[in-house]
C-alpha cells in the first residue's frame, strides 16, 4: 500500500532583518500524517504511535483542542465554519513529532482535500512556549497555481522580540516529492523576518524512523534549546524585548477570507 504519510527531512532558516541582522540555520525533520491513516500506522508501526508512548508519535492534546479523539472533528468545524462545506475530507497534518515524549511545534500545517484531491484550504496552526495556540484558516482560490500565498494579521504573541502589530505573508509549495513552507513577517515599516522549512519526501516506515534517530538525535528538544538559544543572543544584540500579554482564550483560531483580513 502507498501511503500519503510520509518524512520531509531537511532544514529550517531564519533571517531577521531589524532592527539587528541574524540568522539561524538547523537540520530538521517533519513528518506529513494523513489522519486517514494514522489508526493504520498506529498499529502496524514499532517506532511511530497515536496518543501512546513509543520513539515517535503524535498526540492529539499537543494539536486543534486538545481532546483525544476529537482532532478530525476540530478540523472539520473549522472547514465548515470558513463556509467550506466538502464532505470526505482528506487531512495531511505537517508537524513535528514527540520524541521519547516531548515535542514543541511552533507551526503545524494541515493541507485539506476534497474527495477528488483538489487543496481546498491551509490552516496554520502556531504555538508559543507559553501554552498557547493560534490557528489561521485560509481558503484556497482555485486559480492560485502550484505555490500558494496567504497572508494574514498576527493575532498572538509569540516571541519576545517580535511586536503584536505584525502580518504574516505564506508562500507554500504544498507536499509533493518536496515541501517548503515560506513564512515573512512584517510590521508597518516592513519586512522583519524571513523563516522557512524545505524538506524532501522520504517514505515512513520503521527503517525510515530509525534513519533519523541517526540523524537527527533528539531533535524536538534539539528545536526548543535552539529557541532559547537564539533569544540570547537576540537580546546579547540587544533586540528591543515585547513582554508576554496573555491571549484570551489559549486556544483559538481565525478565518481569514480572500483579501487576506481577519475574522473571528
Amino acid at each position: 500500500m502507498t501511503l500519503n504519510s510520509a518524512i520531509y527531512a531537511g532544514h529550517v532558516l531564519h533571517v531577521r532583518s531589524r532592527p539587528k541582522k541574524h540568522s539561524l540555520r538547523y537540520s530538521v525533520f517533519s513528518l506529513l500524517v494523513d489522519l486517514d491513516e494514522i489508526e493504520e500506522l498506529n498499529g502496524r508501526m514499532r517506532l511511530f504511535g497515536y496518543n501512546r508512548a513509543a520513539l515517535y508519535s503524535v498526540h492529539d492534546v499537543d494539536h486543534g483542542n486538545g481532546r483525544p479523539g476529537e482532532l478530525r472533528n476540530w478540523v472539520e468545524e473549522r472547514l465548515s465554519a470558513a463556509g467550506l462545506k466538502a464532505t470526505d475530507w482528506k487531512i495531511r497534518m505537517l508537524c513535528y513529532p514527540r520524541i521519547l515524549g516531548y515535542v514543541f511545534n511552533p507551526l503545524t500545517v494541515y493541507f485539506c482535500y476534497r474527495a477528488d484531491g483538489a487543496l481546498e484550504a491551509v490552516l496554520y496552526e502556531v504555538c508559543n512556549t507559553f501554552n498557547e495556540r493560534h490557528t489561521y484558516v485560509i481558503p484556497v482560490k482555485a486559480d492560485g497555481g502550484a505555490i500558494l500565498r496567504h497572508r494574514c494579521a498576527k493575532e498572538m504573541y509569540v516571541s519576545p522580540f517580535m511586536p503584536m502589530n505584525c502580518e504574516y505573508n505564506f508562500r507554500i509549495s504544498p507536499p509533493s516529492d518536496d515541501v517548503a513552507i515560506n513564512i515573512g513577517e512584517n510590521d508597518p515599516e516592513g519586512p522583519l523576518l524571513f523563516a522557512t522549512f524545505s524538506g524532501r519526501r522520504r517514505p515512513l516506515s520503521d527503517k525510515g524512523l530509525l534513519h533519523m534517530v541517526l540523524k537527527y538525535p533528539l531533535m524536538t528538544l534539539k528545536v526548543m534549546g535552539g529557541i532559547h538559544w537564539e533569544a540570547l543572543k537576540l537580546w546579547w544584540k540587544g533586540v528591543p524585548i515585547y513582554r508576554h500579554k496573555p491571549a484570551a482564550a489559549r486556544i483559538a483560531s481565525t478565518i481569514v477570507v480572500q483579501n487576506g483580513m481577519n475574522k473571528s
